[in-house]
């Protein structure tokens, strides 16, 4: 006889279900690095092959917020039309996996919201560096290199 108690039953019939979870989680926390490596990576070499413009408006007279801005806009636009794309193909591949959802209706719009929040936050943050990096460019030093 397997006599065990009720919480052990319940770990132990939960086991599929809480391996899934925290694959879920890992695939998830690296889609949010690969999102936040791409980000950067795409905006710093914009910034790079920008830089003359940079330093022409900087020139000009542009406030460094305005550079700033600038660089931040693209990124949360490529990010949005990567949500606006991205939403719509989760939202169809749900049924797929409605039998794994508990206590989720696959039609929650809370999840989704929340994700789209995560990868516009992420590409903020990546896009920071690359921006500032934008903002500080010397007109002088920048109109030179062409």
């Amino acid at each position: 006889m397997d006599i065990r108690t009720q919480e052990e039953q319940i770990r132990t019939s939960l086991k599929r279900e809480r391996l899934f979870a925290r694959l879920a989680v890992l695939v998830g926390g690296v889609t949010l690095l690969l999102v936040a490596i791409g980000v950067y990576g795409l905006l710093a070499y914009s910034v790079t092959r920008r830089t003359a413009e940079i330093g022409i408006r900087m020139a000009l007279g542009t406030r460094r917020e305005r550079v700033r801005w600038m660089i931040l806009r693209r990124a949360l636009l490529l990010t949005a039309m990567g949500v606006a794309i991205g939403i719509p193909a989760a939202f169809a591949g749900t049924k797929t996996l409605e039998a794994l959802l508990f206590g989720l209706s696959p039609r929650d719009p809370l999840p989704f919201v929340i994700a789209a929040a995560t990868m516009l936050i992420v590409a903020a943050a990546a896009a920071y560096l690359p921006a500032r990096r934008a903002s500080r460019v010397d007109p002088m030093v920048a109109l030179r290199t062409e």
